[in-house]
């Protein structure tokens, strides 16, 4: 696509959201053998505040921090027991504690995964991490449905279906309820941020008086999946709301992103698909009665870019495919190539009604780097990319007012 094109696209086009996705060494399973990688470092708050410094540089407006309840896997629901490939994790939460007051203006979103934790856990944790990072956390939800992560927990059992099989039956009934309950657990959370006003704290050492217990209130919520009578015991979060996403690939993840989230994540395969499923949460959000909300949908893409005078993106993938022992795949499309033709693309699924994207560098820290100091400037020379970040927080940063308190007097 020609430059001139897309100087024209910029001027009428919103400026692009980018985040990148963080998960160990990087996306490929092969990525800790690179040169550059740091994989006796994986598990130091170090190697995780340089990254998310590095994209800080970038002035990305977030970035998502994997995690999961069990090893990863090369099989999508069981374990492998290979002992080649990056196994183990710290927990997402805390590494965005530990980058919280190490970094200024770059969100923070850890992963949670709501199948098997309880939303007055994770509603404080997400509270807690807004309060270390002054109004710039957010969580990503995640369900799961892995019989070997049910056992860790033993309160639970899954059986052993292959969920990608969309036509069983027994499968739709299976994800049809984990998402419902993660629903309900978004609405948990979000009704304990809520549960303490924001003006509940006096703190008048005079008259002895702390809290305004008449401003902490009782959530009373019961459904089908919790029982949860509140109040929380951490204050409302700086942002009020802080920022609740989900990924999604298929109908129903689309109606819990339209049903609870700010942020989506989404993996088309071309423009013409990042407009169809767009156009499909939008509908869904109108169903679920947000159609005055903002509701981000962002494109995910894995990518390994070119380096300038070194080794290509396709060859340096090829080699990692061949440590490996099989080529890399993923649910996103992949990218491999040089930046310009990155921002080409992003702008051409930009015209799709997307907000922006969410990128998975293929190994880190070489893809980072090339987002942070190819990618971003390519961007910011055709108008679509910000100079400098615009405000204090994240729902700042992603156009999205604070929300008043739903318990609160009108």
């Amino acid at each position: 696509m020609a430059y001139e094109r897309q100087q024209i696209m910029s001027a009428a086009s919103p400026a692009l959201h980018l985040a990148v996705a963080l998960d160990g060494a990087g996306w490929h399973p092969a990525a800790w053998r690179e040169p550059r990688a740091r994989p006796g470092e994986l598990f130091q708050s170090r190697y995780w505040v340089d990254l998310i410094q590095e994209a800080e540089r970038g002035l990305l407006d977030f970035v998502t921090i994997e995690d999961g309840l069990g090893l990863q896997s090369s099989r999508r629901f069981e374990p492998d027991q290979r002992t080649d490939q990056v196994r183990g994790r710290l927990d997402a939460v805390l590494i965005a504690a530990r980058a919280a007051p190490l970094t200024s203006h770059i969100g923070l979103v850890p992963t949670a995964v709501v199948t098997h934790t309880e939303p007055f856990h994770i509603s404080k944790a997400i509270a807690t991490l807004d309060y270390v990072s002054t109004g710039r956390a957010g969580v990503r939800v995640q369900v799961t449905a892995r019989p070997d992560e049910a056992a860790h927990f033993g309160r639970r059992s899954f059986p052993a279906l292959d969920i990608t099989d969309r036509s069983d039956p027994r499968v739709q009934q299976l994800v049809a309820g984990l998402f419902d309950e993660a629903a309900d657990y978004v609405e948990v959370v979000r009704r304990l941020w809520d549960s303490w006003e924001d003006d509940a704290e006096i703190r008048d050492a005079a008259t002895g008086r702390f809290i305004d217990r008449g401003k902490l209130h009782y959530i009373d919520f019961t459904g089908g999946y919790f029982s949860v009578k509140g109040p929380s015991i951490t204050p409302r979060p700086p942002q009020g709301q802080p920022v609740v996403s989900a990924l999604g690939h298929a109908p129903v993840p689309f109606r819990l992103i339209a049903r609870s989230a700010d942020v989506g994540f989404v993996t088309p395969r071309d423009a013409g698909q990042a407009a169809a499923i767009v156009a499909g949460i939008r509908g869904a959000q109108q169903d679920a009665g947000r159609a005055g909300d903002t509701i981000h949908v962002l494109g995910d893409l894995a990518v390994f870019l070119d380096e300038p005078g070194g080794e290509t993106a396709a060859d340096r993938k090829a080699r990692l495919d061949a440590l490996a022992g099989y080529a890399y795949a993923s649910d996103a499309v992949i990218f491999t190539g040089p930046a310009a033709d990155l921002a080409d693309l992003l702008q051409d699924w930009q015209a799709g009604g997307l907000s922006g994207f969410r990128l998975r560098p293929g190994a880190i820290p070489q893809d980072l780097e090339a987002i942070t100091r190819d990618l971003v400037p390519e961007l910011q020379r055709r108008g679509a990319f910000r100079e400098s970040y615009q405000a204090g927080t994240l729902r700042g940063l992603l156009g999205l007012s604070r929300p008043a308190n739903r318990y609160a007097p009108a």
